[in-house]
C-alpha cells in the first residue's frame, strides 16, 4: 500500500477495542512501571489533520475514568516503516489544540496542586495545555507535544506502535516505536 493509499484508507473514525495497557514513565515504590490504561478515539481527517480523544483510566477495565484529554493537529508522513510491509513513520503534531478534562476528584485536586497558570481544576471541564507549562505531562511552556510514531493497517484494523517497554515516550526519532500496539478498529 502506498502512502496515499494508506492515507484514503485510514480516513473517518477509529476506536479502541478495549481499554488498553501501556507503560508510564512513573514508577511504582518497588521500582516496577506503573500500568497506564486508557482508551483512544481517532480521528483521521484530509489535508493529514488529526483529532485524537484519548480517556485515561484508574483500572484495567476502564470503569474509573481520571481525565480526557483531546489532542488535535496534524500529520507527517516520514516514509516506511521496517515492522511490517506497508508501516509508514508518523509523526504526529498537536499544534492545533490540547486539551484536559478532569474526570475524577483526585485527579483535578492533584492538577491544581501541581500546576500554575490554569483556572482552578473543575471535574468536566476542560482547559488548554496547548503551548503552556504542564510538568505533569512533561511539557514546557511554548512547547507543541509531538510523537514519533508508526501507522500500520491489517484487515481493516489501524496499528500505531506499541509503547517504549521503559515508558520512553516517542518525542524523538531514536525512540520511535518498534512494535505494533493493540490495534483500533472503524468506529460503527
Amino acid at each position: 500500500m502506498t502512502v496515499e493509499q494508506m492515507k484514503q484508507s485510514i480516513l473517518g473514525e477509529w476506536i479502541s477495542i478495549a481499554p488498553e495497557v501501556r507503560p508510564s514513565s512513573i514508577k511504582n515504590a518497588d521500582g516496577s512501571i506503573k500500568p497506564f490504561y486508557l482508551s483512544r478515539e481517532f480521528k483521521y481527517m484530509t489535508g493529514d489533520k488529526f483529532e485524537l480523544v484519548v480517556t485515561n483510566y484508574a483500572d484495567p477495565f476502564g470503569k474509573v475514568a481520571l481525565v480526557k484529554m483531546l489532542i488535535r493537529g496534524r500529520m507527517e508522513w516520514k516514509g516506511d516503516h521496517p515492522i511490517a510491509t506497508g508501516a509508514q513513520k508518523v509523526d504526529f503534531i498537536a499544534d492545533e489544540a490540547y486539551k484536559v478534562t478532569p474526570l475524577f476528584p483526585a485527579f483535578a485536586d492533584a492538577m491544581n496542586q501541581l500546576t500554575k497558570g490554569f483556572n482552578k481544576w473543575e471535574l468536566g471541564e476542560e482547559q488548554s495545555i496547548l503551548k503552556k507549562a504542564f510538568p505533569p505531562f512533561g511539557l514546557t511552556e511554548g512547547q507543541i507535544f509531538s510523537e514519533c510514531d508508526l501507522v500500520y493497517l491489517f484487515n481493516d484494523m489501524m496499528f500505531w506502535g506499541a509503547r517504549n517497554v521503559d515508558g520512553r515516550g516517542f518525542d524523538k526519532e531514536e525512540n520511535r516505536p518498534t512494535n505494533l500496539q493493540i490495534p483500533m478498529v472503524r468506529k460503527k
